[in-house]
């Protein structure tokens, strides 16, 4: 058999197709193996060992990959930019106003200087003419005095008039049974002026009797003529005694008719005495209080005015560091409310304040760990693998906003995390004097850990991060619903 010496680019399929698969019928069996080298077509389609070594390489590392994608944890989280605050509302920076219109007289500070609470930071020059006055305080004093002396002798006034009522029912007291006692006297008087007409008519019918009987003996010649005179003069007296006793009677019933008028009239003219009184102990009562009224608006005045001047000097409200002076030198004309300083309060109440948006609201919730970059430090920060983060603090979430910021957009204030610094698991954040308010931050809070497979195919398919049921409250409305479900099948 001849050796093919062509070119194997220039033999066609029909003629390598032999040697492949009838090697038997093409070689005699007598060829060595260093005849088959001589074929180049058995070469060409040789298998090279390269091959199986990549294809092993390839299922290890395919194999692998899978167990990373499977069993590598990834920490799930969110991510959200903000700035740095100062947690309680005391002590975040603060505008220091003038309180009343005024011309700046000096200032005592400048541009960052550390200041302590109440110490002066400017003096002003009040503008309104109602206080211009330099001796108003004294002025309202003296009105002041002169307003207590009245109030003074109102009252003394007052206790005079009322010592009076008392004295006028004392005299009223005694006056009322003086006139009941003469009144009295008068009806006794009665009593005797009848019983006198009684005895002067008796009298009277006696001594006619016996100037009849004396005509008669007269007559007969028996009596004289003086006896019967006399007899006439006896009648004639005993006549006018009863009309004397009459008009007595008459007198005693005008005695008592004065005696019960004189009683009202005495206790008609006290009455009428104690109701002037009354009223001029009203009247008394009345300037009193008015006075005491004027006392009260003048003591207003007074802790106005000395409130008003404590209002043209500007102290500072707590410790902390003058950041800027809003307004110039000396002279410039402000108004209330005018910002004369900023100050910046000493504290390390410092938090984070992040904005996340509204597809991650729900999945936040209080307590939730967080990682934090702050700018100017730098920092090598690992979502998944927050452990090997280098450069970022630890914080926790405090707070998170009930409502959106117009733009749905919402709010999350971050803590230091005291139990991780205290057990020295991680580091404090940086002191305010480093760390300062307004400064970027960024974080990422944490949320639940998945395998790295499930997170790469969850965002392949931007499915949102997973929570724990509980934390959302399923379980606890399920549990609801079946116990009502109960309730209704029983």
């Amino acid at each position: 058999m001849e050796k093919i010496d062509a070119d194997p680019a220039e033999t066609s399929p029909a003629q390598v197709l032999p040697a492949q698969v009838l090697p038997a019928q093409v070689l005699p069996a007598q060829a060595s193996p260093h005849q088959s080298q001589q074929y180049r077509s058995l070469k060409a389609v040789e298998s090279s060992r390269g091959y199986v070594v990549l294809a092993i390489v390839l299922s290890l590392f395919l194999l692998g990959l899978a167990g990373i994608l499977i069993f590598v944890p990834w920490q799930q989280s969110i991510t959200g930019i903000g700035k740095i605050m100062i947690l309680s509302p005391m002590d975040r920076p603060q505008s220091i106003e003038a309180q009343i219109p005024a011309r700046l007289k000096s200032w005592h500070v400048r541009d960052g200087q550390t200041v302590k609470k109440g110490q002066l930071i400017a003096e002003l020059l009040d503008l309104d003419s109602k206080f211009l006055d330099p001796q108003q305080i004294k002025q309202l004093e003296a009105q002041k005095q002169a307003l207590i002396g009245r109030r003074k002798a109102a009252q003394v006034r007052a206790q005079a008039l009322q010592r009076q009522v008392a004295s006028l029912k004392l005299s009223q007291g005694a006056a009322i049974p003086s006139t009941q006692e003469r009144s009295a006297q008068a009806h006794d008087r009665i009593e005797a002026a009848k019983q006198a007409i009684e005895a002067a008519k008796q009298n009277s019918v006696t001594t006619e009797l016996n100037l009849q009987r004396l005509k008669e003996l007269f007559d007969k010649g028996v009596r004289s003529r003086r006896d019967l005179e006399l007899a006439q003069l006896d009648h004639t007296r005993a006549v006018t005694e009863v009309q004397r006793a009459i008009a007595a009677l008459d007198i005693a019933y005008r005695d008592k008719t004065v005696a019960v008028l004189d009683q009202d009239k005495v206790a008609a003219d006290t009455e009428a005495a104690m109701s002037s009184i009354a009223a001029a102990i009203a009247s008394a009562t009345e300037t009193v209080e008015t006075t005491s009224a004027d006392i009260c608006k003048l003591d207003i005045d007074l802790q106005n005015l000395r409130r008003r001047m404590e209002q043209r000097k500007v102290y500072a409200p707590c410790d902390g560091k003058i950041v800027r002076l809003m307004c110039v030198g000396a002279g410039e004309t402000v108004d209330s409310g005018t910002v004369l300083a900023v100050l910046a309060p000493q504290t390390e109440d410092l938090a984070a304040e992040l904005t996340i948006s509204d597809n991650d609201a729900p999945l936040v919730s209080v307590g939730r760990p967080v990682r934090l970059q702050f700018a100017g430090w730098p920092a090598l920060q690992f979502a998944g693998w927050p452990s090997i983060a280098v450069g970022t603090f630890g914080g926790k979430v405090a707070v998170i906003d009930a409502s959106d910021d117009g733009k749905s957009c919402y709010r999350v204030i971050v803590k230091p995390d005291l139990d991780l610094i205290a057990s020295g698991r991680d580091e404090p954040w940086p002191s305010s004097k480093f760390l300062r308010p307004g400064a970027e931050a960024s974080g990422w809070i944490m949320l639940d850990t998945v395998p790295l497979g499930f997170e790469l195919w969850r965002q392949f398919n931007s499915f949102p991060p997973t929570v724990k049921p509980e934390e959302l409250g399923l379980h606890k409305g399920s549990d609801v619903g079946k116990s009502e479900t109960k309730r209704k099948s029983k």
